[in-house]
């Protein structure tokens, strides 16, 4: 039987268990502002992560517009930050 430090151990059981999207949904709202800026995070109502899916959901016609061009780049960010392939695919609200 190996070594682990707590965090390792952690982390390993997160990777085998279904709390890990939970996790990663919890996440989310703390890392958002850091991810696309004081702005965007301003006017963003609520975000989400559902399966592979990341919800966001503004009022903000112009925001939406903006969100709807940097699908892509959200994708990209969320799953670096989150530190793995997590999203798949952003909803648009």
């Amino acid at each position: 039987m190996g070594e682990y430090s707590l965090g390792d151990a952690i982390e390993q059981f997160l990777r085998k268990s279904r709390l890990k999207g939970a996790v990663q949904a919890l996440q989310i709202t703390d890392v958002w502002e850091e991810i696309m800026g004081k702005t965007i995070a301003k006017y963003t109502e609520s975000i989400k992560i559902y399966g592979d899916k990341l919800y966001i959901t503004t009022s903000v016609a112009p925001l939406k517009q903006e969100l709807l061009y940097q699908k892509d780049t959200i994708i990209s960010r969320v799953n670096e930050k989150l530190g793995g392939n997590v999203i798949k695919e952003v909803v648009i609200n």
